[in-house]
């Protein structure tokens, strides 16, 4: 049996002027994204505040934060960093309770907080290229594969999962 070639051939851009070109527009001025980037955002909002979300909509906010704090690392809204990890820690402890309860809700502080987290992150897409916004894009998957985020697990597993058994 022949031995399978770990060789990938990269892809090839057929546009390369107009990909570079596409790159440099404003996400508001590319048709209808920013419009559904937004509705979608802040229906995932919207649901959760309601006390109908689910886990979808919870790794859409999750999403949404990772952005929002990208961005803020690379410059763009860096003077909101404090705020957004308030926002992305009131965000994982609400996920934490809603695994747990199987409802997720937020409290008011936490409401507050990612509140104005999607605010500072609309402000941010609305000032952001298409290349920035897909640099940050591959900044947050690579973050994500390098073990860097922290994983939503309920607390009856975390805590069997840190405290050892008493041998017998």
């Amino acid at each position: 049996m022949k031995k399978k070639s770990k060789y990938k051939p990269k892809g090839i851009r057929l546009d390369a002027v107009n990909w570079v070109l596409s790159g440099l527009k404003q996400v508001s001025s590319v048709g209808d994204a920013l419009l559904i980037l937004k509705s979608k955002n802040h229906l995932a909002l919207s649901e959760i505040v309601q006390g109908k979300g689910t886990r979808d909509q919870i790794d859409t906010l999750i999403a949404a934060l990772n952005m929002c704090e990208a961005y803020a690392v690379h410059g763009k809204g860096s003077d909101w960093n404090i705020e957004i990890r308030q926002a992305q820690d009131a965000l994982y402890d609400m996920a934490i309770r809603g695994i747990d309860r199987e409802r997720f809700v937020f409290r008011g502080p936490e409401m507050q907080a990612v509140n104005l987290a999607m605010e500072v992150h609309d402000a941010q897409l609305e000032q952001s290229t298409v290349q920035e916004l897909e640099k940050m894009t591959d900044f947050v998957v690579k973050q994500i594969t390098l073990n860097r985020a922290r994983p939503i697990v309920s607390k009856s597993k975390h805590q069997t999962i840190q405290e050892p058994k008493q041998p017998a």
